[in-house]
């Protein structure tokens, strides 16, 4: 699952964070540390990745990121509003400038009326910055979807790290 272009991405961000002086840290459910464990394949990530959290579970991500249960109980763990939270919360949770979250259905199962297999939110956030947060269905098996989800990830850091 990481090949080359992604590794190839990964140390692309490493490299704009090093240069701007910017740390980041991941809040990933559906992902479970892919993105962390992409970025730290690079030699010297250690000078740019602050920390990673996998919250696959809901009572994870309440408790290691300090997303209100009311929020999952009422938009549900897979929603636009617990990716953002998600991403604010790894900021809160660390000194890391930048920060990236997933959450979605990566398959087979889990599917639900209005929220297929393949749907992901994405959220970047930025110390003192915007919140951004993207959906994508992803077509394809579970691993088409992580990975889909991992490249989309850092190229929305490499985004956030630029501005």
């Amino acid at each position: 699952m990481l090949d080359r272009p992604l590794i190839e991405q990964a140390a692309q961000l490493l490299a704009a964070c090093r240069r701007a002086g910017l740390t980041l840290a991941t809040a990933e459910s559906c992902t479970g540390g892919l993105i962390a464990a992409c970025l730290t394949e690079v030699p010297g990530s250690s000078a740019v990745v602050e920390r990673g959290f996998v919250t696959y579970s809901n009572a994870a991500k309440e408790a290691l990121l300090g997303v209100p249960s009311d929020l999952i109980g009422s938009e549900g763990a897979v929603s636009p509003e617990v990716a953002g939270a998600m991403a604010q919360g790894a900021l809160v949770r660390s000194p890391a400038h930048l920060a990236v979250a997933v959450t979605g259905i990566a398959g087979p199962g889990g599917a639900t009326p209005g929220k297929p297999v393949g749907l992901v939110y994405l959220a970047t956030a930025r110390r003192g910055g915007p919140l951004r947060v993207e959906k994508r269905i992803f077509p394809g098996n579970r691993s088409v979807v992580r990975r889909a989800t991992l490249a989309l990830a850092l190229t929305l850091l490499e985004d956030a790290a630029q501005g």
